[in-house]
């Protein structure tokens, strides 16, 4: 799970032909052999396109149930804070394609200011927000 942020600006998005997916942060899988400070950096770059991250720090961890949407499974989840650092666009799409293994998808990215416009993000995605918001020491 990868909070990417951009001058006190968190990076989120939708799926435009998947509204039902909602409001997520980059995020996916560690590939069998590859660390989780790998991962978070090769699944950033593949979601977003954005070529100038920088990854920051650990943020925490923790399980989460997504029965609720169709799994019977509890993902173990990593958060990571990543930066960008260059000025990126305000609002983009990105064809997502896990590499070639898969068909795109289309995600559609735009920045929510930190913390009081984040919009509300689905699925646990937004669990380590608070961590977040105390190491940039942002107010509400």
């Amino acid at each position: 799970m990868a909070y990417v942020t951009h001058e006190k600006r968190l990076l989120v998005f939708t799926h435009p032909d998947f509204p039902e997916a909602g409001i997520q942060i980059p995020a996916g899988t560690v590939e069998p052999g590859e660390s989780s400070n790998c991962a978070v950096m090769r699944e950033a770059f593949e979601e977003t396109g954005l070529t100038c991250l920088e990854r920051v720090r650990f943020l925490g961890e923790c399980n989460y149930d997504i029965s609720d949407f169709g799994r019977n499974e509890i993902q173990h989840r990593r958060f990571y804070h990543l930066i960008c650092t260059e000025r990126p666009q305000d609002r983009w799409q990105h064809a997502e394609t896990s590499g070639g293994k898969h068909e795109a998808i289309i995600f559609e990215f735009f920045w929510a200011a930190l913390p009081s416009d984040v919009p509300d993000l689905i699925a646990g995605h937004g669990d380590m927000l608070p961590e977040l918001v105390k190491s940039l020491k942002v107010g509400a």
